[in-house]
């Protein structure tokens, strides 16, 4: 059974990797931005609370993505395997999920690198083809900022366990892929 976890900062292209990835291991994908996204269209309780986060691009609180993240993964879908996309955010929640696993139940943790010049112009382009409310520029560098101060120490603490590889992610889709690919193989 495979357990990846893909990080990287806003725009770094972990949703389309994620998408392709998943389909071709055949095992759950679990992105906690579609989750929160959806949960807000939908005015959910739940995305009610989420919603002033996301869209001041503030991380969601820890002990509400825990136990969103770790319900889902009970799913039967989970069984063969999964792919985390956003989640784990802070050393936290990474914590949360090797207790509830196992610190070594990771196989691998894929950190996708783009220069921030790149992620503009990604963020920029998403924004008018999605309409996501997340994608303004002013908030991208807010996120970039929470992503710098929270999200990175999640590198360093999977690397001290040594399931990090870190992954070019500038270039076409494809390239992107067969490096991921690479990887983990």
């Amino acid at each position: 059974m495979k357990r990846i976890i893909l990080i990287g900062p806003p725009g770094a292209g972990k949703g389309t990797q994620a998408v392709r990835l998943a389909a071709k291991e055949d095992f759950a994908w679990i992105s906690t931005g579609d989750m929160f996204r959806d949960a807000i269209k939908k005015q959910t309780p739940m995305g009610c609370e989420a919603q002033k986060y996301v869209e001041g691009g503030l991380l969601v609180p820890d002990e509400t993505v825990v136990g969103l993240v770790l319900e889902r993964l009970e799913a039967p879908d989970c069984e063969k395997g999964f792919l985390l996309d956003g989640f784990p955010r802070t050393v936290a929640q990474a914590e949360a999920l090797g207790a509830a696993f196992g610190k070594n139940s990771i196989t691998a943790v894929l950190h996708i690198v783009v220069p921030e010049e790149i992620l503009v112009s990604r963020i920029r382009k998403r924004a008018e083809e999605e309409g996501r409310v997340d994608d303004s520029v002013a908030t991208f560098e807010k996120r970039l900022g929470v992503y710098l101060q929270d999200t990175a120490p999640v590198v360093a603490y999977y690397d001290s366990i040594g399931v990090l590889r870190t992954v070019d992610g500038v270039g076409d889709v494809e390239e992107v892929y067969q490096r991921i690919l690479r990887v983990i193989e």
